[in-house]
């Protein structure tokens, strides 16, 4: 199908573009950007008038559920949410059941996801068989399969000297190592942020010194292997100022937050709100302005929606005794750009779009994110101005819980379209 996209507000910085540019689109792939390619006729025509056109988001975690917890989301529920969210390119954790540490079952999630035709999923697989950190997995035949990446997801590693080995293969064959940041002991069964809040609740915490801890160690080994980790869901303000002396340090570190953890902190579990009980714990209001001020200055690269969709019996539950998560794929955009507003940067729309697009393309090493002639065209049109007010019956995800219910946030997705296809249309 050929596409014109025209009178839109078009923002591709990966190409350092903000201005109204038609877009053009023929064999899934962008044919001409502000003029049409000799001969063109579109198919068909979208009026992008008062709207914005950018290059569909990348997500740096979102968990499908499938295989395994169906019962909390499936495949299709979850692409339908991600279509609405704008997100075209996705990257799933490997803590499914069974966890992702064999090629045929990447193969067959990456088979099912294809089938859907919807946003392009990409599976991170298991660093350790069965996440049990103990045995490595065969990482050369999991990247066949294709796996774009390796992480534990939220299971430790008990044995640095299996982190230092898995580091060492992954340097050798240029694999990236996707690491979440905890203390397997300091916290590890911890509920909230350890501080005031936490005390008055009678909540058992997660202290900050569980995530520099980890980074410390995460750090000497990076210095001694030269491989290259990515941080995932950085949540406080000293593990950020870790970050960003390993980066003036020439260490090959990138690190991404979760969009929630921008905008709240540990007093907005209020009165034990278990929508508020995602993992890692929101943190002070300290580390929370750190983590907007990080992503302002690049310490952070990328914002995730840290999709997590958890099932009514194990939300609906004390707060200590809920399971963790937050549906997300729908709110990224949202949440996004109510960071960079919050800035008050004149370009702060542009600021967002790229913490969401091209930065996250960077990270993962992935062939999104772009809109320039020759690129895949996948493409989010939203609009900026448009107020929709969250709640459960407008969530396409069959999780339907997460902090902001109630809360009226901008920019409202208007049509996503993946490799040159109109997968959704409001």
């Amino acid at each position: 199908m050929k596409l014109h996209i025209k009178n839109g507000r078009l923002i591709d910085p990966a190409n350092n573009i903000d201005a109204q540019q038609d877009v053009f689109v023929a064999d899934g792939k962008v044919a001409g950007i502000g003029q049409a390619p000799a001969g063109f006729t579109a198919d068909k025509t979208i009026d992008a008038s008062g709207l914005v056109v950018a290059p569909g988001l990348v997500d740096l975690s979102a968990r499908l559920r499938e295989p395994g917890y169906e019962y909390k989301a499936t495949l299709e529920s979850e692409m339908q949410a991600a279509m609405q969210g704008g997100v075209t390119s996705l990257l799933c954790p490997p803590d499914t059941d069974p966890v992702l540490d064999e090629p045929g079952l990447v193969e067959m999630l990456k088979h099912r996801a294809k089938s859907l035709n919807q946003a392009h999923v990409y599976p991170l697989g298991a660093l350790t068989m069965g996440l049990k950190g103990k045995a490595l997995t065969e990482m050369a035949e999991l990247t066949e399969a294709g796996c774009v990446g390796f992480s534990q997801a939220d299971e430790p590693v008990l044995d640095t000297t299996v982190l230092l080995s898995a580091l060492q293969y992954a340097k050798t064959f240029d694999y990236t190592v996707w690491l979440r940041p905890q203390d397997p002991h300091l916290g590890r069964h911890g509920i909230a942020h350890s501080g005031p809040a936490a005390s008055r609740l009678g909540l058992s915490g997660v202290p900050v010194m569980s995530e520099t801890i980890a980074l410390y160690t995460i750090f000497e080994l990076v210095r001694s292997t030269g491989a290259r980790v990515h941080l995932c869901r950085m949540s406080s303000a000293a593990g950020l100022e870790l970050v960003r002396a390993a980066k003036r340090e020439g260490l090959p570190v990138t690190c991404d937050v979760g969009a929630h953890h921008i905008h709240l902190s540990d007093m907005d579990i209020g009165f034990f709100d278990s929508n508020a009980r995602v993992n890692p714990p929101f943190r002070s209001q300290r580390d929370r302005d750190a983590i907007r001020a990080a992503l302002l200055d690049g310490t952070v690269d990328a914002i995730c929606s840290d999709h997590t969709p958890v099932d009514d019996d194990e939300k609906l539950l004390p707060f200590g005794e809920a399971s963790p998560g937050a549906t997300g794929l729908e709110l990224l955009l949202s949440l996004s750009l109510k960071w960079a507003e919050d800035t008050g940067a004149t370009d702060a729309i542009s600021k967002a779009v790229a913490k969401v697009t091209a930065d996250a393309a960077r990270v993962a090493r992935l062939p999104a994110g772009s809109l320039k002639v020759g690129d895949i065209a996948d493409v989010c049109i939203f609009d900026p101005k448009t107020r929709w007010t969250v709640e459960a019956k407008a969530l396409a995800s069959q999780g339907k819980h997460t902090p902001f219910l109630g809360y009226e946030l901008s920019g409202q997705v208007q049509a996503t379209i993946v490799s040159g296809h109109v997968a959704f249309e409001r």
